[in-house]
């Protein structure tokens, strides 16, 4: 694997955002945000020094923006569309989540890639676009586990960089990565520490390679299958900036646990 672009440390502020998927309804969603807040009232000083926040599906994003107002956790969105506007029935345009004042939005999850055959054209528009209305783009990036065992990891990853870095440099450095291995979304596998700094410390690497500005300060958070149990050492890593939570995301107790892993490296 490639050594990190800028071998210099560079403070960045960790960052845990929860995917909540298709998943949960008002009641559940309720009681969800209700956990997260009472764990922010209740340990203030455990979540100093770690950015956070949810990504609900498009229904409860209001509801999510009513609750967590002037709390510590911010929202955001599982996807967006890459049209500015029109008539694309069943889309949501990132003006939109820009009404709802979200901070963030999923581009190029792996289900979004594999189930609804999204291409890097579509995805640098998604890019773009979010840019324009203040969001951030959170940029997934990932391998199968067949391109693992076949060793073409870094290929894999080079090939989808590559096609978005136009797009990242337009967005004057405000972007995340989220390195999410395929094969350990949603399975139970993950990447051991090791395995996820090396891989971060490629993604970091081929940034600076395609020219995108302020790629040492660039923020990568690994996405498969984290969990309380292996937070800490995966946010020790030192090009491990925090997490795209899926399952985890859904239970507050076990969010709040990543979400204090990760202050933790803030203070290292």
């Amino acid at each position: 694997m490639t050594a990190p672009a800028n071998p210099e440390k560079v403070r960045r502020k960790p960052l845990v955002l929860g995917n909540w998927k298709m998943n949960g309804d008002v009641a559940a969603s309720e009681q969800l945000l209700s956990g997260l807040l009472r764990g922010d009232r209740e340990l203030p000083d455990a979540l100093a020094g770690v950015e956070a926040g949810v990504c609900p599906p498009y229904p409860y994003i209001g509801l999510a923006a009513a609750r967590l107002a002037g709390s510590r956790f911010g929202w955001g969105a599982q996807n967006v569309a890459h049209f500015e506007d029109g008539a694309y029935t069943g889309e949501v345009s990132a003006t939109m989540l820009r009404d709802l004042a979200c901070t963030w939005v999923l581009v190029g999850h792996s289900e979004r890639r594999a189930l609804f055959d999204e291409t890097d054209a579509q995805l640098s528009a998604k890019v773009e676009f979010a840019h324009r209305a203040g969001l951030i783009p959170v940029v997934c990036v990932g391998e199968s586990r067949s391109e693992r065992e076949a060793l073409m990891t870094e290929q894999v990853l080079a090939a989808q960089i590559d096609g978005l870095c136009a797009a990242l440099t337009s967005t004057n450095e405000q972007f995340v990565i989220a390195y999410e291995p395929v094969w350990a979304i949603g399975t139970g596998l993950t990447a051991s520490p090791e395995q996820a700094q090396q891989v971060h410390a490629f993604i970091r690497s081929r940034l600076a390679a395609g020219r995108v500005p302020g790629a040492a300060g660039v923020r990568i958070l690994y996405g498969g299958s984290v969990k309380p149990s292996n937070a800490q050492a995966l946010f020790g890593q030192p090009d491990v900036d925090g997490g795209l939570v899926g399952g985890a995301s859904l239970v507050a107790e076990d969010f709040l646990s990543i979400c204090r892993a990760a202050a933790l490296r803030s203070i290292r």
